[in-house]
């Protein structure tokens, strides 16, 4: 039995007035993922605890299988597992963005999703100048999220806003413990890097400016049992995310490398289910997370995130349900996202999420059984259709078993 899971960041929502009181996945065309909702299982799962906050480290956890109740530390250990870097047993890691700030005002929290290349260019630039001022380390990563380490436990501790939450509004500084340190490095970024020459280059070329550093998401290394031991199974993932491969590296997951993906609308959607399908060859389980759906989200584009959808569904779900077709054996396809994210909120927000599944050779009556009643009369993915259905998880990282017991006898 092969097992694959889509992850489409980020692609719940709620009803929007532009749409006609719709979400943009009940607008959007998805014919995959309906055939997967009609034919197989469909229901609700919580995938952000009560008291968490509703982000991808806490979402993806939940949807790897995992209790962020039992293993969350914070977002940005997941991310420099991703970038292999190794955090000491005092060691606190942010995620450090690259944003465009003016007078106050957070104007973008991607500073225009500054290519990599500049933003690698001024967090060097922060590393050198500010690094051994303040015993930060700055770790450059994909266009504007960075990673810096500080050793102190108390700066796990800080109150941090995530700076996807603050564009167009006025700074919210960090509160707590180590806040002082934070909020001085913050605006000595903001001082350094406006007549950066990048900046300077990117101002004449008409460009976001990235000219100030944000510091959240931070967290202690994480530490948790591989998913093999847990599950049984060996598992790939594939992902442009850092957030998402270092959730894989740290549980056992073969990190898939493919080419031109970049997490945002330009990706190679196509490319990731192709590789998907090579590595069920090697692989008993294989999980293809989907970022631009979030992004569109964050940027408050329901057009977007509605071209968004249909690029998933065609290029990464229709090519899988093709090729695992083709492959012939034993399948089960289980599409879910890790948390919502409101076009109109420009933010992630604490809702269940829908999920869709399909199991192969299961015997009459199976999917009924394990779904703890008649088959729900679900005809459609989407936020108002799945409200058909009877199966709800209010601990998320239940799905992970649930879904794979489908497969089996």
């Amino acid at each position: 039995m092969k097992y694959v899971v889509v992850l489409p960041d980020g692609v719940a929502d709620r009803p929007l007035k532009s749409l006609g009181n719709k979400t943009p996945l009940e607008v959007a065309k998805h014919p995959n993922m309906d055939w997967i909702a009609r034919e197989g299982i469909t229901g609700w799962a919580h995938t952000i605890p009560h008291g968490f906050p509703p982000g991808s480290d806490v979402g993806c956890m939940s949807v790897f299988g995992y209790d962020p109740r039992k293993y969350h530390t914070g977002r940005a250990p997941l991310e420099a597992a991703a970038q292999g870097i190794a955090l000491g047993p005092d060691d606190v890691a942010f995620r450090c963005n690259t944003v465009e700030a003016s007078d106050g005002v957070l104007k973008d929290y991607s500073a225009g999703h500054i290519e990599s290349d500049d933003s690698r260019e001024l967090i060097h630039a922060a590393n050198e100048r500010l690094g051994a001022k303040y015993g930060m380390r700055f770790h450059p990563g994909v266009m504007y999220r960075h990673l810096a380490v500080i050793a102190g436990k108390q700066y796990a501790e800080a109150q941090c806003t995530p700076a996807h939450d603050l564009t167009g509004k006025p700074f919210v500084w960090p509160t707590g413990p180590g806040a002082d340190l934070l909020k001085s490095v913050m605006q000595e970024s903001a001082a350094l890097l406006a007549t950066h020459p990048v900046n300077q280059r990117r101002v004449k070329a008409g460009k976001p400016a990235g000219n100030m550093l944000w510091f959240w998401g931070q967290g202690t290394a994480v530490t948790a049992p591989s998913f093999e031991q847990a599950y049984g199974l060996r598992a790939a993932c594939i992902s442009a995310v850092d957030i998402v491969r270092g959730l894989g590296t740290v549980v056992g997951f073969a990190i898939i490398p493919v080419p031109g993906i970049t997490g945002y609308f330009d990706t190679n959607y196509k490319g990731k289910a192709e590789y998907a399908l090579k590595a069920l060859d090697r692989y008993d389980l294989v999980l293809v997370h989907i970022e631009p759906t979030d992004e569109a989200g964050h940027m408050g584009d329901a057009q977007k995130k509605i071209e968004a959808i249909e690029d998933t569904d065609r290029l990464v779900v229709g090519t899988l349900l093709e090729g695992l077709k083709r492959r012939g054996e034993p399948y089960a396809i289980l599409v879910v996202p890790d948390h919502p994210t409101s076009v109109e909120l420009r933010t992630h927000i604490n809702e269940p999420v829908p999920f869709a599944l399909y199991a192969t050779g299961a015997r009459p009556g199976d999917r009924e059984r394990r779904a703890g009643g008649p088959k729900d009369a679900v005809g459609a993915y989407s936020e108002t259709a799945v409200k058909g259905s009877s199966t709800r998880f209010e601990d998320g990282y239940q799905l992970m078993p649930f879904f794979l017991s489908q497969g089996k006898p």
